[in-house]
């Protein structure tokens, strides 16, 4: 008897309880997914402040912040702006290989950034520039990478500041282990990593989330969900808000405005104390929107309709807290124009540096592979430079 005669025969009026049972679970489930997800937000996106009950929570965690704070967080997310818009050109000047613009993410990055202590420790992926600038990471050393004469530029010690990771995910990982060390040696800094929405389908992030939650280790995974990963909306990638996974590995996930910079500094400052307190892992999505391409490889015009970057612009994290120290009186057009002053002084430096970067030694490729000598990369850098050795040889022959 064959399994097709075999099922033919169950009673059909099984067959459709089951269909009617599974309509009624997803009818059920859809009913669930319907319901609006908390959004914590401080400032709307006409700069006003507001703290409503979503926010009231977190509203006390930048009670502290002064008028010369808020101008210190506008002046961050100016000067990275514009030297991601440097960056962006110089790549299509041919300066550099690729380039993962932020244009849209400086709230979320800028406002993390600034929760965090010296001695806490960052695991980035390859777009958070801005974090990058509140850990004091030069901006020129960023482009190194992007124009292939380095893999990174910067010491990670000196700034608590990992190299970038272009392998999706990976870096929450290395961020658990981090923290779970962190945790054994007594110390009370954090960890934080960050990723993208894309990036919450990796089986690493999933790993990740497994050992912080049974290791309970200081870490936050702060995700920002800027709508698109790469070509695939976030629609297509989870059938429920990404901050709502956190529940399922037993940790605590907040949505927050990705585009207010003072709920990004406050829902941040927060979920490291978490960690610092012992409590363990949390999961912030940022709330946020990829205003460019994915990189500079990218033409978003292929996937995505004008209408809805237009409607995200309404939302820009920049006007949105110009708008903010303007009301409040907290700044005038002579700091404006001083910061524009400012900002074109960077994007010069930024220009005349990476012109500038030299070509590095062809053997340097193996320096730094171990902390120590290794064999086998002997053995391969001797065989390289025989190679190069080849041409040079050669070359003297044929005159």
């Amino acid at each position: 008897m064959t399994v097709e005669s075999t099922a033919a025969r169950k009673p059909r009026r099984s067959s459709g309880t089951k269909r009617a049972a599974g309509a009624a679970a997803r009818k059920g489930a859809g009913a669930a997914q319907a319901a609006e997800p908390q959004l914590v937000q401080l400032l709307t996106p006409e700069g006003d402040r507001i703290e409503d009950a979503a926010s009231s929570e977190f509203a006390p965690y930048v009670a502290d912040i002064t008028a010369d704070d808020l101008r210190g967080l506008y002046r961050d997310m100016v000067l990275t702006r514009r030297f991601d818009a440097e960056a962006t050109a110089l790549q299509r000047q041919g300066e550099l290989g690729l380039w993962a613009s932020l244009l849209g993410q400086e709230a979320a990055q800028i406002g993390s950034g600034r929760a965090l202590r010296d001695d806490d420790y960052v695991f980035p992926t390859y777009r958070e520039h801005g974090v990058a600038w509140c850990r004091g990471v030069d901006p020129t050393n960023l482009l190194g990478m992007f124009r292939g004469v380095n893999h990174g530029g910067w010491d990670p010690t000196s700034n608590n500041f990992h190299l970038y990771t272009i392998v999706i995910g990976s870096q929450t990982l290395h961020a658990t282990g981090y923290a779970m060390g962190v945790a054994k040696d007594g110390a009370d800094s954090a960890v934080i990593a960050y990723f993208g929405d894309g990036a919450s389908s990796q089986g690493d992030v999933s790993e990740a989330f497994t050992f912080s939650a049974v290791y309970n280790a200081p870490v936050v995974f702060f995700c920002q969900n800027n709508q698109w990963a790469i070509s695939e909306p976030t629609e297509r990638q989870t059938r429920v808000p990404l901050y709502q996974r956190a529940s399922g590995f037993g940790f605590p996930g907040v949505r927050v405005d990705g585009n207010d910079v003072l709920a990004c500094l406050a829902v941040t400052r927060w979920a490291l104390e978490r960690a610092r307190n012992g409590e363990g892992p949390t999961l912030v999505e940022a709330f946020t929107y990829r205003m460019g391409a994915h990189t500079t490889s990218d033409d978003p015009t292929k996937y995505r309709r004008d209408e809805e970057r237009a409607a995200w612009e309404d939302r820009d994290p920049i006007k949105r807290l110009k708008a903010h120290l303007l009301a409040d009186g907290a700044a005038d057009e002579a700091f404006f124009e001083e910061l524009e002053a400012e900002s074109e002084t960077l994007g010069k430096r930024v220009r005349e540096v990476v012109r500038a970067m030299p070509d590095p030694d062809t053997l340097s490729i193996f320096e730094n592979v171990y902390a120590d000598g290794h064999a086998l990369v002997d053995e391969e850098r001797a065989q390289f430079a025989a190679y190069l050795a080849s041409f040079e040889d050669s070359h003297e022959g044929g005159n």
